[in-house]
């Protein structure tokens, strides 16, 4: 009968699907035991796609009783299958080295969600970890005046624009490629295509998340992000009067069609905390949001109290929970960034490891100089 050698020299014929190398190459085959006429080979793949590991099965039984085996037995470890994402339906993740992404999303405008993605991604980076924080707001974007570097435009290397660093974070906007009071007047389409280019083009680091502050509502820039990236989870920015709350269903809603994990959501304007007393008062309703959350089977994250501060914050650049964090809108910040990773490590945990880090893609043809 064969050796093990001669059967490790067959499966260099098993191709991995969907690529030119075999599973040898790829370091999958971690054990091969021969007796009289029978063979046990066994895999550890990195795919958990059913089809994938039906082909690998199958062609490996081919090559096997080619050398005269009458059985073969074929044992697949395989990864989890990864909860539906947002990307499911394209596979498409145009910025790989990126390990989560966290969409800042709202019904309507004003109610404080620029606010609430900075200082979330002022307090991730406090807590350790590499942050980016992408303004997609394409016609309002705030976050350069919020993190003090408006006037401050991007560095250029090669065809990639390299992000601003602010706080010890990478930031990126489109108020930072325009000239200050331009409007931005575009169609959907390249609304589209200025997404995408966000995240391609931007030489971003190898970062733990990226934090993105999406324009108000439910339109062409949610969904072009949630078929560029898998979405590891939605946040909804919300105040506590009841046209907000009616507008930020639209956005729970939004999440479950396009499958991303609901992380919860954040009742700004929630109360106000008097600057000379400390006494937190109930002005435009507090709590309101916990029946909406509950309906849509996720969390009130964090009340987010008015407080002088964070308004003289935003306006001078100088965010709450990076110069005032012993503030109480700070602590609530901080508690809100622990909540999040808490669940986004559990969106991971529960979808286990995919096959991204070797399955191909390929990016839409847009070049880096039209963000010039």
């Amino acid at each position: 009968m064969a050796t093990k050698e001669q059967v490790l020299e067959a499966l260099k014929n098993v191709i991995y699907p969907g690529f030119t190398k075999s599973i040898v190459d790829f370091g999958f085959v971690k054990d091969i035991d021969i007796k009289d006429d029978k063979v046990l080979v066994k895999l550890d793949i990195t795919s958990s796609a059913d089809e994938v590991k039906a082909q690998i099965i199958k062609d490996t039984e081919t090559e096997l009783k080619k050398l005269g085996f009458k059985d073969v037995f074929v044992d697949v470890s395989a990864p989890k299958k990864p909860v539906e994402r947002s990307n499911s339906m394209t596979g498409k993740n145009i910025a790989p080295q990126i390990k989560n992404f966290l969409m800042v999303s709202s019904g309507k405008g004003g109610v404080g969600k620029s606010t609430t993605s900075v200082n979330l991604a002022v307090a991730f980076a406090m807590q350790g970890k590499k942050v980016g924080l992408l303004d997609a707001d394409i016609y309002g974007p705030n976050i350069p005046r919020m993190l003090g570097i408006e006037g401050v435009k991007p560095q250029v290397a090669g065809n990639k624009v390299l992000p601003i660093k602010a706080l010890g974070i990478e930031v990126m906007s489109m108020g930072s490629l325009m000239e200050e009071g331009q409007s931005v007047i575009w169609r959907g389409s390249m609304v589209m295509k200025a997404i995408e280019q966000f995240l391609r083009d931007i030489l971003w680091s190898d970062l733990d998340i990226l934090v993105i502050d999406m324009p108000p509502g439910t339109g062409d820039a949610q969904l072009t992000l949630a078929q560029s990236v898998p979405v590891t989870a939605g946040l909804t920015v919300t105040t506590p009067q009841k046209v907000s709350l009616d507008d930020s269903k639209r956005s729970l809603d939004m999440f479950k069609k396009l499958h991303i994990p609901i992380a919860g959501i954040i009742e700004n304007m929630s109360g106000f905390i008097c600057p000379n007393c400390g006494v937190e008062s109930d002005i435009f309703g507090m709590g309101t949001s916990e029946p909406v959350a509950k309906e849509y089977g996720t969390q009130l994250i964090e009340r987010i109290p008015i407080e002088p501060a964070i308004r003289k914050g935003g306006d001078e650049g100088k965010p709450v929970t990076y110069y005032q964090p012993e503030s109480e809108t700070a602590k609530r910040f901080q508690r809100a960034a622990n909540k999040i990773w808490e669940f986004i490590e559990k969106v991971n945990e529960e979808g286990g490891a995919d096959n991204a880090a070797i399955q191909p893609t390929t990016p839409p043809g847009v070049s880096a100089c039209s963000m010039r």
